[in-house]
């Protein structure tokens, strides 16, 4: 059983920052997929950026070159967020263990309670 919550979330304005965490408990292998997904009102649940604890990272061509992934052991995951847009405006989630780090939504088996960021234009 694997337990994520996040952190992080706020509003600022188009080309502001901000760091999501992601604190994970109950999992103690550090080979596991973990990643950020986020929904905006009336739109699915779409991958943001991926890790697979051992260095191999993914991120959805939208937020290539502003968004960075890290990973600190098997425990914390963050999301720096930089040159933020309005379209970047949604729910943000944390999600734990999928058969490939690449995978949709309902393939990850653990999620946090999600944390929200506004981007105001």
């Amino acid at each position: 059983q694997v337990q994520l919550v996040e952190s992080g979330g706020g509003s600022v304005q188009a080309g502001g920052s901000l760091r999501l965490s992601c604190a994970a408990s109950g999992y103690t292998s550090r080979g596991y997929c973990m990643g950020w997904f986020r929904q905006a009102p009336g739109k699915e649940r779409e991958g943001v950026a991926s890790s697979d604890g051992y260095g191999r990272i993914s991120y959805t061509e939208s937020v290539k070159g502003r968004f960075t992934i890290s990973r600190y052991n098997a425990k914390s995951l963050l999301l720096q967020m930089n040159n933020l847009e309005p379209e970047d405006t949604a729910m943000y989630y944390c999600a734990a263990v999928a058969p490939q780090c690449i995978a949709r939504p309902d393939e990850y088996k653990y999620w946090g309670q999600g944390t929200q960021v506004t981007v105001s234009s």
